[in-house]
């Protein structure tokens, strides 16, 4: 198995962090408006978790294909964005039929990566 690079390391760390304040932001959300309860926090796990994994696919997919050809590193890349989706979707519909996630706590959280990768530029010396 190779090294992971230090910048998927590090950017993906800085995901996961800014995941962590979204879905703190979240949670008091719902405590304030008197709709918190487990399956709240189950959903947001949820979401978060394979929201960040699927940046961390894609970092270690993208550090692999810069030593392929063009053509197959590609191709690759393509599999690799097919396969995440999927796990996105899985992960979506999962939280919609599995009564112990609460729904929009769970898609919420999937954007999570999104808005840390939207916010990124402003912390560019981390």
């Amino acid at each position: 198995m190779k090294k992971i690079d230090g910048t998927v390391v590090r950017e993906t760390c800085f995901v996961a962090l800014a995941a962590l304040l979204f879905s703190s932001v979240m949670e008091i959300i719902f405590l304030i408006a008197g709709r918190w309860d487990y399956t709240v926090l189950l959903g947001n796990l949820l979401g978060a978790a394979v929201s960040v994994l699927n940046f961390f696919l894609m970092g270690i997919t993208i550090q692999n294909s810069l030593e392929k050809e063009q053509k197959e590193a590609k191709d690759t890349i393509k599999l690799s964005k097919a396969l995440r989706d999927i796990m996105l979707l899985l992960a979506a519909v999962l939280a919609v039929a599995v009564p112990c996630f609460n729904i929009v706590s769970g898609l919420v959280s999937l954007f999570f990566t999104r808005l840390a990768v939207a916010i990124r530029p402003f912390f560019k010396k981390f």
